[in-house]
């Protein structure tokens, strides 16, 4: 039995004023992601649908997935990624999220 980890990366289609990043934005994660850990799945077709409340009441917003499959988990090295994506996308918080995979 092997066990691997999925990890997800959400990233915002739109900046907070509505402006649409560009692709090559996305496809540099990708890339990144490839590098480090031999491959990556990008699903910028067809963007999930996110909402959540805070103080000015429920906020919208697009995403777009990235995932790759790790042996480990390198938490400080994804710390870094995700620190990094919160200013090139220009976001307070990016949702990077992991789970465990058991291969038979």
């Amino acid at each position: 039995m092997k066990i691997q980890y999925l990890v997800e990366v959400l990233l915002p289609v739109f900046d907070n004023k509505g402006v649409r990043f560009k692709e090559s934005d996305f496809k540099t994660v990708s890339a990144t992601l490839t590098r480090k850990f031999g491959g990556a799945t990008s699903f910028l077709r067809a963007p999930a649908d996110g909402t959540w409340v805070n103080n000015r009441g429920v906020t919208h917003d697009e995403v777009i997935v990235i995932e790759t499959m790790v042996d480990t988990l390198e938490e400080e090295w994804w710390k870094s990624f995700r620190l990094k994506l919160e200013k090139k996308f220009r976001q307070r918080a990016i949702v990077v999220r992991s789970q465990m995979i058991i291969g038979l």
